[in-house]
């Protein structure tokens, strides 16, 4: 199975900058989409960025322009650099990865928490 483990979580002030790493297993990693989701206390789990093997990106109205996702196939591992940190921003960010795109389950990982208070 795919094994998906998150860092890089903390926490942080508002208007500061953290960078989420996940490292993914598999020899095909490079075909998956791979995303980052959010869920605060009280709230739905939500997407916040996607990225397809060939580099489209899909982002939350929330994030956009404040947040970037990357992946380095040969590291078999997505990034997530978040600028502009507001509170609201407070949750426990998921890896996530799929192989059907949508039409399929797809693999999780355990979750990092990020904090943004003063």
């Amino acid at each position: 199975q795919v094994q998906l483990v998150e860092s890089g979580g903390g926490l942080v002030q508002p208007g500061g900058s953290l960078r989420l790493s996940c490292a993914a297993s598999g020899s095909i990693f490079r075909l998956y989409l791979m995303g980052w989701y959010r869920q605060a206390p009280g709230k739905q789990r939500e997407l916040v960025a996607t990225m397809t093997n060939g580099g489209t990106t899909n982002y939350a109205d929330s994030v956009k322009g404040r947040f970037t996702i990357s992946r380095d196939n040969d590291k078999n591992t997505v990034y997530l650099q978040m600028n502009s940190l507001k509170p609201e921003d407070t949750a426990v960010y998921y890896c996530n990865s799929d192989p059907h795109y949508g039409l399929g389950s797809s693999y999780w990982g355990h979750g990092t928490q990020v904090t943004v208070s003063s």
